[in-house]
């Protein structure tokens, strides 16, 4: 296969970003050009609640100039994504109207959780470094203009990620309706941070040890800059990072432009990113930094390689989703020997069935997801957990997921034991929430009985075989109440049978 030319977008809170990169199977990806444009949308959002009208026209330019160079270099592919600024704007529907009017270019708004695992593919491609950093206890700081997400790493499994502190421009904002010397300035900023940071420490870190802060971010590659001056070094000890820091916190503004070789709107969001990074620092007493130096654009190409087969990644982020679904479970006390046999019985299912369900990979990822959070709900209520489930899940951020995957996952946690709804949900839901009864049907008794079956489709039956000798009458009840929606949705039958010993 030839190489091929792909375009990433980024359209941020601070910038435009456009990066372009080839790629083939053979050489994997590389960045041959890289455009950006500083443009205040996320200063216009987080204040008004809108993007005007004056930057809509600059964007689309900005846009078009973009449109032009991918001509250029004959792009093939691309992908145009837009963050919190946009996210929040309530006119977004209209913006992003006019740029596919007058650019062409189609822009689709991420979540959170989408952006986030975006910046760990990036990440990952640095593949060796970034598996050996996390063999210890890491810290992932993710500092962005409109707000700031904070990632466990220990031994390779993602503990926790959480979206809990506001970011640079929004911290900017807050500032500027404050009256307030340097010093001053300082002391509010910390005082925003370890509000929300001490609340995670108490909640994640207790006797955990955090050896190594992984920082992404404009920021940290400026002050990185600023202590090694040179640009191919990528990690400064936290010694090296608290002289920097001084320095930065004792500079008048005008100054920082100068030492640190930037423009007067980097400058401005400087102070406020270091003071992010260095109370992240104190909270979790990493000794080393590490700033990889990638951007948004980077996770959108590594994405799309990944997808085209052009790149592979050896870090399983599939895991990272289980993980982050598995400690949101933990943290309402399903995370049990039941959980995991529902789990297990369900992709046993879903494995047995794929010649018969239609559905892909994703769908597999998703039904565990709904697994190993259908039960978080009797945390809050035994009588009515499914709806509780629900409210869980759509309130619970879980990364690498976008908006209507978690609806999905939320649909089928509620619909297991709940009526199904025909006309609000379509037959993917209707698939994975037949599974998933069943499975819970399975391990109806809550002791694992069926942990040895084997399941095969016969026709019209899926043979549930065990060799189990005790009684198995409740999980037969329970096939039994729960076999005609299963019947209904991929017309085959699900039959329990025990094989008898002589």
């Amino acid at each position: 296969m030839a190489n091929h030319m792909f375009a990433a977008i980024d359209v941020g809170s601070f910038e435009l970003e456009m990066g372009i990169y080839e790629m083939s199977p053979k050489n994997g990806m590389r960045q041959i050009d890289h455009l950006r444009h500083v443009i205040a949308l996320g200063r216009e959002t987080y204040h008004t609640g809108k993007i005007s009208y004056r930057l809509v026209d600059e964007m689309c330019r900005v846009l078009g100039d973009f449109s032009r160079v991918m001509k250029g270099y004959k792009v093939e592919a691309y992908r145009a994504y837009a963050t919190s600024a946009m996210r929040e704007a309530i006119n977004n529907k209209i913006i992003l109207d006019q740029i596919e009017v007058q650019t062409g270019i189609q822009v689709r708004i991420i979540n959170n959780s989408e952006q986030r695992f975006l910046s760990y593919k990036a990440i990952a491609m640095k593949a060796a470094e970034f598996e050996k950093i996390i063999q210890k206890g890491t810290a992932i700081a993710d500092v962005g203009f409109g707000s700031t997400q904070l990632s466990l790493f220990d031994k390779e499994s993602l503990v926790t990620t959480q979206n809990i502190i506001p970011g640079v421009l929004k911290i900017r904002d807050i500032l500027s309706q404050i009256q307030a010397a340097g010093s001053m300035e300082q002391s509010i900023v910390e005082e925003i941070i370890d509000h929300e940071l001490i609340k995670f420490k108490k909640l994640y870190l207790r006797d955990r040890e955090i050896q190594n802060l992984i920082g992404i971010g404009d920021s940290i590659m400026i002050m990185m800059r600023k202590v090694t001056g040179d640009s191919n070094v990528n990690h400064i000890t936290r010694e090296e990072f608290n002289q920097v820091y001084d320095q930065l916190m004792n500079m008048p503004m005008a100054q920082v432009e100068d030492e640190f070789g930037i423009n007067e709107g980097y400058a401005e969001i400087l102070i406020p990113s270091a003071i992010i990074y260095m109370r992240i620092l104190q909270m979790t007493g990493a000794e080393m930094v590490w700033a990889p130096g990638i951007r948004l654009c980077d996770g959108i190409a590594a994405e799309y390689a990944q997808a085209t087969r052009c790149l592979r990644l050896t870090h399983n982020f599939d895991e990272d989703i289980l993980a982050s679904a598995r400690n949101i479970a933990k943290r309402y006390r399903c995370g049990n020997s039941h959980i995991l046999c529902v789990e297990a019985l369900a992709v046993q299912m879903f494995d047995a069935m794929k010649r018969h369900h239609g559905l892909d990979q994703r769908d597999r990822l998703l039904l565990r997801i709904a697994a190993v959070l259908y039960g978080s709900g009797k945390y809050i209520s035994m009588r009515n957990y499914s709806q509780c489930s629900y409210n869980i899940v759509m309130s619970t951020e879980i990364i690498g997921l976008s908006h209507a995957e978690r609806e999905l996952v939320a649909n089928v946690v509620l619909y297991h034991a709940s009526r199904f709804d025909y006309d609000k949900s379509d037959i993917r839901t209707a698939k994975l929430t037949a599974m998933l009864r069943l499975a819970v049907a399975l391990d109806a008794s809550y002791r694992q009985k069926l942990t040895d079956c084997r399941m095969g489709v016969r026709g019209d039956d899926l043979l549930i075989s065990t060799n189990y000798e005790g009684d198995l009458s409740l999980e037969a009840l329970f096939v039994q109440s729960g076999m005609a929606f299963f019947e209904e949705i991929f017309g085959i039958r699900p039959v329990l049978k025990q094989k008898r010993r002589v």
